[in-house]
């Protein structure tokens, strides 16, 4: 039951918010990183930690009961333990007892991982949340602020709609243009991600000896093969049985050298959660990777700005979302396209079309949007601020 409620503590990365109670600021690839990856190594960081689930994680034997068994566990706990990879592929229970193990002629495989595990899996988890922690600090709810009020359903009078929407066009042609270091932001951080996944992929194979970079392959390779003739690679870079060297002193002085056999229970659970985590990560970098090429081809590309207002929001024509791209920059372009992922797509479109008729008008009469020395503050587009009407008196929105 302890471990149910461990779990149940890391819920709250994946579950379901609704949209008129937080604002989204981010895509669906980025949510992937900090609320299912997070999610995942945590609960495995948990899972490996429950020693009720396979019982005590390592267990040696010795041939003499000179040593405590207490002693020889803890011993080869925090030090290491080894196989012998010449061994792998000889017959069990004919050349060798176990996979991995023999007289100890040859190279020497150490293992000495096995009690990071936990650690690793919980810096990793936080590695994959910190990229949407700075964003929020670097976003400081703006998303959240300027839609409040026109997230969710729509379920108010065409009056309150128009007011509403009249105000977020007013906060968004004052600040026309001043929007870019806030998309900078966001791609830094998108880029991030990308990085992390990748990076992730090579921590993890440094801390398993170079093994993780083919691990999936390996095993793949290893379902199809002949029964009698394939070694598994699981059992390779996850041993359940091991040895342990421990030296004492006898009773004469000179130095013993006891031989222990380790039974490493713990390493039927990592195999597993290492082999899920390799496709994981592969899957997650290819997706993250399409996430950032998609991101360029909006910094770089207006036409694709352009097809992005035309075929996810359905907005107006065709020279008219033409005139909306060129009027506005990247950074205008995100915001516009993190409300459409907050507003009710009528009002969205109400709002597009407002936007449109404001900017068209400025250009026309020779006022430039883009002269206001400085965005207002978010906090202006709050209902309970109070604003200033171009008669210098106090309003209430």
């Amino acid at each position: 039951m302890a471990v149910f409620g461990l779990v149940s503590a890391v819920a709250g990365f994946v579950k379901v918010r609704y949209l008129i109670d937080k604002a989204t600021i981010d895509n669906m690839v980025f949510r992937m990183h900090y609320r299912i990856t997070s999610a995942i190594l945590f609960v495995c960081c948990v899972i490996v930690s429950a020693n009720n689930l396979i019982g005590d994680p390592i267990n040696c034997i010795s041939e003499t009961g000179a040593v405590s068994g207490h002693v020889i566990n803890t011993y080869c706990w925090i030090t290491y333990t080894f196989t012998l990879p010449g061994s792998f592929a000889k017959p069990v229970g004919t050349h060798v007892a176990h996979p991995g193990l023999g007289t100890d002629v040859g190279e020497k495989r150490y293992h000495s991982y096995y009690q990071w595990v936990p650690f690793m899996l919980f810096f990793q988890g936080v590695l994959f949340y910190a990229p949407h922690w700075m964003w929020k600090q670097w976003e400081e709810g703006k998303i959240r602020i300027i839609s409040e009020g026109m997230r969710g359903a729509m379920v108010e009078t065409k009056q309150e709609r128009q007011a509403k929407t009249e105000r977020l066009v007013q906060y968004l042609v004052e600040t026309l243009h001043l929007h870019n270091s806030y998309a900078a932001g966001y791609f830094f951080c998108e880029a991030l991600n990308f990085l992390n996944t990748v990076g992730n992929i090579f921590f993890v194979d440094t801390f398993l000896g170079g093994a993780f970079l083919t691990y999936g392959t390996e095993v793949l390779k290893f379902s199809n093969m002949n029964q009698e003739q394939r070694s598994d690679p699981m059992i390779e870079v996850f041993p359940r049985v091991t040895k342990c060297t421990f030296h004492k002193f006898g009773a004469s002085g000179t130095i013993q050298k006891l031989d222990a056999l380790c039974v490493l229970a713990l390493n039927i659970l990592n195999e597993k959660i290492y082999i899920f985590l390799w496709f994981w990560f592969i899957i997650l970098a290819v997706i993250s990777g399409g996430a950032m090429l998609y991101s360029m081809a909006i910094v770089l590309m207006p036409s694709w700005r352009e097809t992005i207002m035309k075929k996810r929001f359905k907005f107006g024509t065709p020279a008219t979302v033409s005139a909306l791209i060129r009027k506005t920059q990247v950074g205008d372009f995100l915001m516009l396209h993190l409300l459409g992922q907050n507003m009710n797509l009528m009002m969205f479109n109400e709002t597009l079309e407002e936007l449109c008729r404001r900017l068209q008008f400025g250009s026309g009469s020779g006022a430039s949007p883009t002269s206001v020395p400085s965005a207002p503050s978010t906090l202006e587009m709050s209902p309970m601020y109070p604003q200033i009407d171009k008669y210098g008196k106090d309003t209430e929105i």
